[in-house]
């Protein structure tokens, strides 16, 4: 029987947890997905992108942060309240699936530059917050070192 995904008061899903089929797979506070709830549009997103990543590279994408159950201050963020925005690792040259900033010699430049470019090719895409500002698009912001933050608009809320 297929696993339905736990929902919250908002009728947000869960991102499912990285099935081994995936192109993602998940980290980020609190721990087991309590951290992983989106807006429809921002799950969409995800699964177009895991996807077409999928085709280019056998590499897994880290997804990290998007929103509580229900909503609500996410500390440290002075977003990810309403399933819109979303953390997103940088890759490793090695694959590994731990962090790098980007100033690390096991940082992935150029990949790095791909993904986050099929994320900006998606008219949903508002903002894409990365340090490495030799990355076309990316805005800088606090604390980016390590991850970058997408925010998308929603059609409908």
């Amino acid at each position: 029987m297929l696993e339905v995904q736990p929902r919250d008061s908002r009728g947000y899903f869960m991102l499912p947890q990285a099935p081994d089929d995936a192109g993602y797979y998940v980290y980020g506070t609190p721990e087991k997905g309590r951290g992983h709830y989106a807006h429809p549009e921002m799950m969409t997103l995800l699964f177009v992108v895991e996807r077409e990543w999928q085709a280019i590279d056998r590499r897994k994408f880290g997804v990290g942060n998007i929103s509580l159950a229900g909503g609500g201050k996410f500390k440290p963020h002075d977003s990810h309240m309403d399933g819109l925005q979303v953390d997103i690792r940088p890759l490793r040259k090695d694959g590994a699936r731990v962090g790098v900033n980007y100033f690390q010699a096991a940082y992935d430049k150029e990949a790095t530059a791909r993904l986050i470019g099929i994320f900006q090719s998606h008219p949903a895409v508002t903002k894409v917050f990365f340090n490495d500002l030799s990355i076309s698009g990316v805005r800088p912001l606090v604390h980016h070192d390590d991850h970058f933050h997408v925010a998308i608009r929603a059609s409908v809320r």
